[in-house]
Formats: structure tokens, sequence, C-alpha cells
């Protein structure tokens, strides 16, 4: 079964940084797009970054482009998501999932059929 979890959720100041982190297993690890979403209540569920482990290949949403980071530990079938100049607005249930990697990876941000793990809560008090 394919099974993810994202972990790390916590309290942090405006301009502070956090780091996120979703455990996966149950699927080939570099075969899939691993990827970072966030739903505020209310809103619809916003597509923050993903990854493609194979080849290192990345994308982020706008509102976190040059604060955030994703990365990934193959040999430990995990990825990272490192947020830095933290905002209020940051403030969501982090999911992270993975979908089979047929296309670019900047497709899988609005896109792709995703399995996925329970989320975890970020909040940013300003």
């Amino acid at each position: 079964d394919v099974q993810l979890q994202a972990l790390g959720g916590g309290l942090v100041q405006a301009g502070g940084f956090w780091r996120l982190s979703c455990a996966a297993s149950g699927f080939p690890f570099d075969h899939y797009v691993i990827g970072w979403f966030r739903q505020v209540p209310g809103k619809e569920r916003e597509g923050v970054s993903c990854i493609i482990s194979s080849d290192g290949s990345k994308v982020y949403a706008d509102s976190v482009k040059g604060r955030f980071t994703i990365s990934s530990d193959n040999a430990m079938n995990t990825v990272f998501l490192q947020m830095t100049s933290l905002k209020p607005e940051d403030t969501a249930v982090y999911y992270c999932a993975a979908s089979l990697a047929r296309y670019g990876v900047t497709w899988y941000l609005d896109n792709g059929v995703y399995h996925w793990g329970k989320g975890t809560q970020v909040t940013v008090s300003s």
C-alpha cells in the first residue's frame, strides 16, 4: 500500500523557519512525483511544491518561490519542505502526496492523480 505521512507541523513566528518531512513507503519512490499541498478551511487546496526524486526536478508555487525549498533523501524515501521567511498566510494544513511520474514536474502542481497522506498543521503567528 502507498503510505505517506507528513510530519513536523507546529507553531512558528512570522519571519521564522520550519521544516516538514514526508515519509513515504509502499511504492517505488523514484518513479513518483512527491508534492506538498496546503489547505485552509473554506479555501481550495493549493499546490505548494513538487519534486521528482529520480532527476531532482522541482516546481514551486509563486506564493512560496524563493522562501520554500523542497528536497528528497532517496535512501530514506523522504521528502522535505524547508520553509523560511514564513508569513501568517502560510498557515494551513500541509499534506504530502505521491503521483506516478509521467510528465514534467510543473504539470503536477495543479494536476495528477495523487495518493494522499494525513496532513500536519503549520501555524504562523504574526
